[in-house]
């Protein structure tokens, strides 16, 4: 079996606009131009993950079952667009937990290599935080602060990236 290359993102401040300790699917807010890069990169053959830090969990701001609904929901609302994503990963430990799977560490990442068959070094990390792209860093994954990227034209950025 050959081996897939994936696009890593962020959630929050990535692709949809960033609410600290998002509790209410009526703050979700897509990012257009997040969407514009994950269809391009479906049309060259990544799959699409997220991977989200959520400590909300830990810290009892709302249920884990909270964040799988808004999966659901983001999935639906992904979709219109015309984004797919494969699965979503996210870490719902406290940051004092030292667990593997919060980022910056690339616990997620590697999961989803192993569950995937993923080729981490032809794989990109898109995030906003700088725990974002050292997670990604981490495996060797292309790694971009998403910022960066959305202020250049998404064309100049292909020709540079593929």
């Amino acid at each position: 079996m050959s081996l897939v290359k994936a696009a890593f993102f962020d959630r929050d401040g990535t692709l949809i606009e960033e609410v600290p300790y998002l509790s209410d699917v009526k703050k979700i807010k897509i990012i257009p131009e997040s969407m514009e890069l994950c269809r391009k990169l479906q049309t060259e053959g990544y799959k699409l993950f997220i991977v989200t830090n959520q400590s909300g969990i830990a810290r009892k701001f709302f249920p884990e079952s909270f964040v799988q609904n808004t999966h659901k929901l983001l999935e639906k609302l992904f979709a219109e667009h015309k984004v797919y994503i494969e699965k979503y990963y996210y870490c719902p430990h406290h940051p004092d937990d030292n667990c593997e799977c919060r980022k910056p560490k690339p616990g997620m990442l590697v999961k989803a290599s192993k569950e995937y068959n993923i080729d981490l070094s032809k794989s990109l990390m898109f995030g906003d935080k700088e725990i974002d792209v050292k997670a990604g860093e981490a495996v060797n994954c292309k790694s971009f602060y998403i910022q960066n990227i959305l202020e250049q034209k998404l064309d100049l950025f292909k020709e540079r990236l593929l």
